[in-house]
């Protein structure tokens, strides 16, 4: 456990770090959801106890190309310094990390800000000759994951029977839509079985993306009944789905994760909360996330880590933080060739070990 002489995020903003150089590297991969992903890794670099440069790595994974492009064409504002944790993260709180503007939506600041600070804390951890779980005496275990993909369409459950054959024992975290109907339910209960479904995106809490699926009571009717185990991530409560929510059983299986970025937001959800995906990048700061987690250990609030189609270093970060903290939750971080557009050969099974050697902020495994 934590040493509690100091609070877990005392022991890390106390950290110091400090930063000669800046630079960027692009990242491009095609995914299974049918899309053209683009991130970026920021690397921080410093000098060393042993006079070497010392690297720390966040990845930003904004999710508008335009804003990439942007940052590779202007860079980022003055970053050099002797700094703390603590006094880094103030500084990002007074600069705009978009310089050529915004593309996307605002959020995005926070994503872009915890690439940031998440680079930070790695740097600061590397020149003082540790990591994460030495610092706060947290022991690693290993790490449950469930595979996220989407049916598709029309709906088809070849790609969950694909993983299946891969690995036999994988769980699912799926993203119901209209379109399923009870013939589709019966396809996902026949193929995969109705335990494996661990938790039902029904994106009802995101505006304006390419994601968005409205509230539909008679889909969130059909899910809730036929998977009576799954977490329900993020429905949309209007006066014809609310009714649904009244069982306290259906209640207590709601997470939360697009609306929150923080404390203030998971007190202003209809109902003490049970579940949190649990997203750095939503949070922005190291203070926030840490506070979140927390808040949430002390209200045994469940917490799972939710991925969002890393390309580089951020996979393992996440992975890493659900590690120390959640191991047990449906982890949405499997290791990156769950992503792949076709399922390959020799995917990894759940749960996910720690690395034999852990360095800094970063697990150094592939995926």
């Amino acid at each position: 456990m934590a040493n509690t002489d100091a609070s877990t995020l005392e022991r890390l903003e106390s950290l110091a770090c400090t930063i000669e150089s800046v630079s960027l590297e692009r990242l491009e991969r095609e995914t299974s959801s049918g899309f053209r992903r683009v991130s970026t890794e920021i690397t921080l670099t410093g000098p060393g106890a042993d006079g070497e440069p010392c690297r720390g790595i966040g990845e930003d994974v904004t999710y508008e190309t335009a804003d990439h492009d942007a940052l590779a064409d202007t860079g980022l504002p003055e970053l050099s310094g002797e700094y703390t944790l603590e006094s880094f993260s103030a500084m990002l709180e007074d600069i705009d990390l978009f310089p050529a503007g915004l593309h996307g939506r605002e959020d995005f600041r926070n994503y872009r800000r915890w690439a940031l600070e998440s680079a930070a804390l790695d740097l600061a951890f590397r020149q003082a000759g540790t990591d994460l779980s030495s610092r706060l005496e947290r022991s690693p275990e290993p790490v449950r994951f469930v595979a996220s993909t989407r049916l598709g369409d029309p709906p088809t459950t070849d790609r969950l029977e694909e993983l299946r054959e891969q690995v036999p024992d994988i769980e699912f975290k799926l993203d119901p839509t209209p379109e399923w109907d009870e013939e589709v339910i019966s396809a996902v209960v026949d193929s995969v079985g109705r335990k494996s479904i661990t938790i039902l995106d029904l994106k009802g809490q995101y505006e304006g993306t390419d994601v968005d699926v409205p509230a539909d009571p008679e889909l969130y009717e059909r899910v809730i009944e036929a998977f009576p185990e799954a977490v329900l991530e993020d429905p949309a409560l209007t006066t014809e789905t609310e009714p649904l929510f009244d069982d306290p059983d259906v209640c207590r299986r709601v997470s939360w994760d697009a609306p929150i970025h923080g404390i203030e937001d998971l007190e202003a959800v209809p109902w003490e909360p049970k579940w949190l995906n649990i997203k750095p990048s939503r949070f922005g700061s190291l203070e926030s996330l840490i506070k979140t987690i927390e808040y949430c250990l002390e209200r045994d609030i469940r917490m799972y880590g939710g991925g969002q189609f890393e390309l580089g270093v951020g996979r393992g970060q996440l992975q890493m933080l659900a590690s120390l903290w959640y191991p047990d939750g449906p982890n949405d971080l499997a290791p990156r060739a769950y992503n792949d557009s076709a399922v390959g050969d020799g995917l990894p099974a759940s749960p996910l070990s720690a690395p034999a050697a852990i360095t800094g902020f970063r697990w150094d495994r592939a995926g």
